[in-house]
């Protein structure tokens, strides 16, 4: 559905995209990862024909964001990461304006508006005004904009930033929805760990490279290194720490952040060695599990340099 090729965008010597290529297919929802400044917000204005390309393509449903800019953005709903709302309008009227823009019949606009209302969980505030509404809200509204027209395909730009934790689950919930609905969804985000539970795929770029592009569960995978387990005892860690190191395939063992850890050499290694060797070593054992990457620790593991995540 989304097929970017030798993407490049140059703002005079600074190149911000540099021969990106990757694809989303139809249905998909791809997290879009990397640190501050490697192109992410650039690539996605591209996408919305916002901008226009220094080299390369991308087509949307098979029409190019250089070419076809009308026929993209028929199918196409972009959220930035930023936007501006007319606040001295009400809910209803705001969303009514844009469905009168996208041209959709009057006679159709009220149950447009509605079952937009219902999706986002903002029938109750039909009739408030836009300023008193909490910044939740106003993302909701936000969101609810951009799917006036139905939109085969959506581009968000950091959608939950700014937004207290629970808003940040309604608006990860509201679009696992929209998955479900068989939209195809970039969505960019900082918040790593949200992203793992939500997203089919990821994409993760540096310096305007494509570093990775695939499954989440093979991006953790990458990540994990190797076969680690996490355990804890009642008493004597270091006991505890000695048992496990003896073990036949432990190459090590450590202790982090109240955790006990060993890590095997070979993936196939069967980890129930440990809690049984604790358990003859007369070791009262109150956890056990293996230890599984996180896309924090995928993210860190694939990309070179350091620097805040966004």
């Amino acid at each position: 559905m989304i097929e970017i090729r030798n993407l490049v965008r140059r703002y005079g010597a600074l190149t911000a995209v540099d021969g990106l290529t990757f694809s989303i297919q139809r249905g998909e929802i791809c997290g879009f990862i990397g640190p501050n400044g490697a192109g992410k917000t650039t690539t996605i204005r591209i996408l919305a024909t916002l901008l226009a390309p220094t080299g390369g393509d991308a087509t949307i449903g098979g029409h190019s964001v250089s070419h076809d800019r009308m026929e993209v953005r028929r199918i196409l709903g972009y959220m930035p990461d930023t936007f501006g709302v007319y606040e001295d309008m009400l809910v209803e009227e705001y969303l009514h304006f844009f469905a009168a823009m996208y041209r959709i019949a009057p006679e159709k606009r009220e149950k447009t508006v509605d079952e937009i209302l219902q999706l986002t969980d903002l029938t109750a505030k039909k009739g408030a005004l836009i300023k008193t509404m909490s910044r939740g809200n106003q993302q909701r509204l936000g969101l609810a904009r951009v799917l006036v027209h139905s939109p085969e395909v959506l581009l968000l730009d950091e959608p939950a930033s700014g937004l207290d934790p629970r808003a940040r689950i309604e608006i990860r919930a509201l679009i696992a929805e929209l998955g479900k609905m068989k939209k195809t969804i970039l969505v960019s985000s900082h918040i790593l760990r949200e992203m793992s539970d939500l997203c089919d795929s990821i994409a993760i770029i540096e310096a305007g490279r494509l570093v990775y592009k695939g499954p989440v569960s093979e991006a953790l995978k990458k990540a994990a290194g190797g076969l680690v387990v996490e355990f804890k005892v009642a008493a004597e860690p270091q006991k505890a720490l000695d048992t496990v190191g003896a073990i036949e395939g432990v190459k090590r063992v450590w202790e982090a952040d109240g955790l006990l850890l060993g890590e095997f050499d070979r993936l196939d290694r069967d980890i129930t060695v440990v809690p049984e060797a604790l358990v003859r070593a007369g070791l009262k054992v109150t956890l056990f599990k293996e230890a599984v990457a996180d896309l924090e620790d995928a993210f860190m593991s694939l990309t070179k340099g350091g620097g805040k995540i966004s």
